[in-house]
C-alpha cells in the first residue's frame, strides 16, 4: 500500500520540523526518550552482491530497454514505498507538485488518493472541485482513467494522469463504496485554488466554519474570516468546526488552527528518532470564540491534521467531537532536499495527543458518533387542529404581538437542515444545548 496525493492535505508534513517552531503556538524540544542499547547492524556483502546481480539482470535482460537512471530511481521508489505508505522520493516533478499542494493551487480535479494493493482508493474530494461537484465521495475506487484498467503495474502512470493543464478532459470509471457498478464521470481538469476556510452563520448567533484542508494561510484565513463574522453580528454563542472529509496538511497550520480556539494546554507532540523531531506546542492565551461551546464534525475522510486539531480541542475539553471515528494517520513526514531537484518526503515522527496517545491506524474515536444517514422528511396528512390556537373561540394571550406567527417556531428550518446534511443538523442541536447549558444561571442546574 502506498499513500499518493493530489493535494499536500493528505499528508502532515513539517518540511522541515524545524519550520514549525515559527507557528504561533509555543514549541518545545522533550528530553529525547532514552536510546535502547544500539546493536550493530551492518550491511551483508551478499545483499550488495545480490542487489548488483538483479539491477545488472534488469538492464540487459528485461523485454524493453531501461537505462540506468529510470533503474535507479525505480530502486530508491522501492526502499522508500517498502517503509510505509506515506515515505516517497520527490523528483522536480515531485517537488512542483509539492509546493502546488502546499499553496493550495494545482491544475488537476480536486481529489486525495491513496494506493492500496494497485489501486487508487479516494480519501477525499476537495470542496468546489471538479470532483466534488461530479459526486465523487471517500471510499470511492478508480477502476480505469480514460478508459484504461488502473492495475498494478501502471498506478503511477494513471495517478499522475489525474493533474494536467486546466481545461483539459479525463474521464474516470469510478466504484462508489458499497456498490458493484461502476460509472463513468468525464470530467475537466481546472486550477484548483482551495480556499481552505469557510466561516457563515448557520443561525443567529451560531457560527459553521468549514476547513477542507491545511495549507500555509489556514490558521491567519481563519482569525480574518471568523473575526469579521463576529464583527458584524456579534460575539457568538457557539460553534460548529466541519473537518468532514478534511484529508490534512500542515502541521503547522494544524497547530496554529488548534491554538486560535485554546487559551491553554498542549496541542500536540511528536516523537522520532531524531532530536529535531521531538517536539511539544503549547496554545497561547487567546481564544476566538471567547469559550463559546464547540462542536467539531468528523467522519472516515478526516485525517491527519485535521485529526491534530480534533484531538487537540477533545482532549483539552474545548470541543464534542461528533460523528464518524477517523481515518487515523498519526505519522509526520519532513521532506529532507538532496539536491536542488531531488527530495526525499520520510516519515520521521509519530504525533500524539495531549493525553498523550497515538492515533496512527486507530484514529480518534468521536464523543457522539453518528452513522453515515440520510434523512427524508415523513409525509403527513393536513392537521385542521394542532393548538389551541386553532379552536374556535379560544382566548388571546394577553402578552402575544400582533401578527405573530406562532406555528414558526424553528421546526421547518431544522427539517430543511436535516434533509440537506443530518449530521450537521445533529450537531447543532447538541451545539444548541451546549450554549444553553452556559448561560444558565448556576442555581437553575
Amino acid at each position: 500500500m502506498r499513500f499518493s496525493t493530489l493535494s499536500l492535505a493528505v499528508l502532515l508534513l513539517a518540511a522541515p520540523l524545524a519550520q514549525a517552531q515559527t507557528t504561533s503556538a509555543q514549541a518545545k524540544q522533550p528530553a529525547a526518550p532514552a536510546a535502547a542499547a544500539s546493536v550493530p547492524d551492518r550491511l551483508d556483502l551478499d545483499d550488495i552482491r545480490n542487489f548488483s546481480r538483479v539491477y545488472e539482470i534488469v538492464r540487459q535482460a528485461y523485454v524493453e530497454p531501461v537505462d540506468n537512471k529510470t533503474l535507479m530511481k525505480a530502486a530508491i521508489s522501492g526502499m522508500l514505498s517498502g517503509l510505509d505508505p506515506h515515505s516517497e522520493y520527490l523528483d522536480k516533478d515531485g517537488l512542483n507538485e509539492l509546493n502546488e499542494d502546499t499553496t493550495g493551487q494545482y491544475g488537476g480535479l480536486g481529489i486525495e488518493v491513496l494506493q492500496v494493493d494497485g489501486t487508487l482508493r479516494i480519501i477525499a474530494p476537495i470542496d468546489d472541485t471538479p470532483a466534488a461537484r461530479a459526486g465523487i465521495k471517500p471510499g470511492d475506487t478508480i477502476v480505469k482513467v480514460n478508459g484504461k484498467v488502473v492495475e498494478p503495474e501502471n498506478i503511477d502512470e494513471m495517478f499522475k494522469e489525474l493533474r494536467g493543464d486546466p481545461g483539459s478532459k479525463v474521464t474516470l470509471t469510478i466504484l462508489h463504496e458499497k456498490s458493484d457498478k461502476p460509472i463513468d464521470m468525464p470530467l475537466v481538469r481546472e486550477k484548483i485554488s482551495v480556499t481552505s476556510v469557510k466561516v457563515r452563520e448557520i443561525e443567529p448567533g451560531f457560527a459553521y466554519i468549514r476547513i477542507s484542508q491545511f495549507q500555509d494561510d489556514t490558521a491567519p484565513d481563519l482569525e480574518k474570516k471568523l473575526g469579521d463574522l463576529i464583527k458584524k453580528n456579534g460575539p457568538q454563542k457557539g460553534a460548529i468546526l466541519d473537518l468532514r472529509s478534511n484529508p490534512g496538511g500542515l502541521l503547522t497550520a494544524a497547530v496554529g488552527v488548534s491554538d486560535d480556539f485554546l487559551d491553554s494546554g498542549t496541542i500536540v507532540t511528536t516523537r522520532g528518532r531524531l532530536q529535531d523531531s521531538n517536539l511539544s506546542f503549547e496554545a497561547h492565551p487567546g481564544d476566538l470564540l471567547n469559550g463559546a461551546p464547540m462542536v467539531v464534525l468528523v467522519d472516515n475522510g478526516t485525517a491527519s491534521a485535521a485529526e491534530i486539531v480534533s484531538g487537540a480541542l477533545k482532549d483539552n475539553h474545548r470541543a464534542l467531537i461528533i460523528g464518524r471515528r477517523t481515518f487515523g494517520k498519526g505519522v509526520v513526514q519532513t521532506v529532507l532536499p538532496l539536491d536542488a531537484d531531488h527530495a526525499v518526503k520520510i516519515t520521521t515522527a509519530r504525533y500524539y495527543t495531549p493525553s498523550g496517545t497515538s492515533i496512527q491506524a486507530e484514529g480518534i474515536k468521536p464523543d457522539i458518533a453518528l452513522a453515515d444517514l440520510a434523512v427524508n422528511k415523513a409525509d403527513s396528512a393536513p392537521v385542521l387542529v394542532s393548538s389551541e390556537a386553532d379552536l374556535p373561540n379560544h382566548l388571546a394571550n394577553e402578552d402575544s404581538k400582533t401578527g405573530q406567527d406562532i406555528d414558526n417556531d424553528g421546526s421547518a428550518e431544522n427539517a430543511k437542515l436535516a434533509t440537506q446534511d443530518y449530521a450537521l443538523s445533529q450537531a447543532l442541536n447538541v451545539l444548541k444545548g451546549l450554549a444553553l447549558n452556559r448561560t444558565l444561571p448556576a442555581a437553575s442546574r
